[in-house]
C-alpha cells in the first residue's frame, strides 16, 4: 500500500513539473507574440481581441502549435492587414518551423534575431513594402 501511495506521489509530482514546464513554454512563446502584436500595426483589427491572455495561445488566429511540446510551430499572419516592421520579439519563438507574413504593409529590414531560429525551415515575406 506505501509503496502505491510513493508512486501515486511521484506520478503527481512529475504531472506538476510537467505542467509548469509547458506553462513557462507557452509563456515565453505568449510573451514573444504579445510583443509582436504591440509592435505592428493591425490595420483590419484581426489580432486586437483574438490575441489576448483570455485564450490559449494555440487557439490564436494564425497559430500553430507542436502536438509534443505545445510551443508554437507556424505563424501564418498572410494577407491580414498588417503593417509596421518586424519585430526582433518573433526570435523568441525558439520552436517555430515556418513564417509567413506575405501580403502585409510590413516594411524596412528584418531583424537578426530571426536568424537564431534553427527549426526555421519555411519563411515567407513576399508582397510587403
Amino acid at each position: 500500500m506505501v509503496k502505491k501511495k510513493e508512486h501515486i506521489a511521484v506520478a503527481m509530482s512529475l504531472g506538476i513539473i510537467l505542467a509548469m514546464t509547458t506553462l513557462s513554454n507557452l509563456t515565453t512563446d505568449q510573451s514573444a507574440l504579445l510583443a509582436f502584436k504591440a509592435r505592428v500595426v493591425d490595420y483590419q483589427s484581426v489580432l486586437t481581441n483574438i490575441w489576448s491572455i483570455s485564450y490559449p495561445i494555440c487557439t490564436w488566429i494564425g497559430i500553430s502549435c507542436g502536438s509534443r511540446h505545445q510551443r508554437v510551430t507556424a505563424l501564418n499572419l498572410s494577407d491580414i492587414g498588417l503593417g509596421g516592421t518586424i519585430p526582433p520579439h518573433l526570435g523568441n519563438l525558439t520552436f517555430l518551423v515556418s513564417l509567413d507574413v506575405a501580403h502585409n504593409n510590413f516594411h524596412g529590414h528584418l531583424p537578426n534575431e530571426l536568424g537564431q531560429l534553427r527549426r526555421l525551415r519555411f519563411i515567407r515575406f513576399g508582397f510587403n513594402k
